[in-house]
């Protein structure tokens, strides 16, 4: 049985009278990589900081590893690792000198302290930088560091507010790679963003946040199962693609059959996957030369388009 790691209950956080955050119930499982998704001014990074204890909320409730963060934040922070949207970092320290005074924050003993910090870099990729100054890395690596330092005092719960932005491509690839890792390693993960690509191939669980309001929270795959009140087909054929416009058309449950700008044949099926071969044995049965015939998968954009659609001006 899954055990949750966050819980949230009416949490909620106004300002005299702008609601940032509208009654919050929040479970994310141990274990997991929790997208937390939402437009920039959603409440995402609102519900990060009360999470990491440095934000009191209006009303409603917090436990992480069943500990209460607003009566007990000191023994919160114990099991939480927080990487904000944005960090400082001292530029005038050395990298192994920024990671040393956060273990000595943590209580962590001087003897040990050394050994943790070479694991740590060497995790991120940064071992090699041990005695460079903090101002000489490039962002990417600074990203790394910060991640290092929020994992110094082996949290269970890592809480990263837009951990890639303003990375270039190379830089996000070994970022999301680097939480896989960490994931496999036992950590349980939030993870926000309003760019979907970075969290497509990453996250176990997504919650969209619309305007202070969860919209949905739960499995990407019970999710996107959920909305599929039709399928995407695409098919492509070695004959004249528009010829074969009326004969998929004439099929009952088959839908806006359009033409794409590569000569794929693109529709809506509103049937089960079980059915999608007798569309081709239909094509086949007619003469027409089909080279493949696939479903085209739904992703975060899609869920995201769909669940807040009508809500978002």
């Amino acid at each position: 049985m899954a055990v949750n790691i966050v819980e949230t209950e009416g949490l909620s956080k106004r300002y005299g009278s702008l609601v940032a955050l509208n009654d919050l119930n929040l479970s994310i499982e141990e274990g997991s990589i929790y997208g937390f998704i939402g437009p920039n001014g959603a409440g995402k990074t609102t519900t990060l900081k009360i999470l990491a204890t440095l934000l009191s909320p209006s009303t409603g409730s917090v436990n992480i590893c069943g500990v209460n963060v607003l009566k007990s934040p000191e023994e919160a922070r114990e099991l939480i690792g927080y990487m904000p949207d944005f960090f400082g970092v001292y530029d005038d320290m050395k990298v192994w000198e920024y990671m040393d005074f956060f273990g000595a924050a943590f209580r962590i003993a001087k003897a040990r302290r050394a050994s943790i910090i070479d694991d740590l870099l060497s995790l991120v990729d940064l071992g090699d930088k041990k005695d460079s100054y903090v101002e000489s890395l490039s962002r990417g690596m600074k990203q790394r560091l910060c991640l290092a330092r929020a994992l110094i005092h082996d949290p269970k719960l890592l809480i990263l507010d837009e951990p890639a932005s303003g990375l270039d491509p190379r830089a996000r690839v070994e970022i999301r790679e680097l939480l896989k890792e960490l994931k496999r390693m036992g950590k349980t993960i939030i993870v926000s963003s309003h760019i979907l690509p970075e969290l497509s191939e990453l996250c176990t669980h997504i919650g969209i946040i619309e305007r202070g309001t969860l919209l949905v929270s739960g499995e990407v795959e019970k999710i996107i199962g959920g909305m599929k009140v039709s399928r995407t087909l695409r098919v492509k054929v070695i004959d004249e693609p528009n010829a074969v416009i009326p004969l998929l058309s004439e099929r009952p449950g088959i839908e806006n059959v359009h033409v794409l700008e590569d000569d794929l044949i693109e529709m809506e099926f509103k049937g089960a996957e079980d059915e999608i071969p007798s569309i081709h044995e239909l094509l086949i049965s007619k003469d027409v030369k089909v080279i493949y015939l696939n479903e085209v998968p739904l992703d975060l954009e899609d869920v995201f388009f769909h669940i807040t659609k009508g809500t978002l001006q």
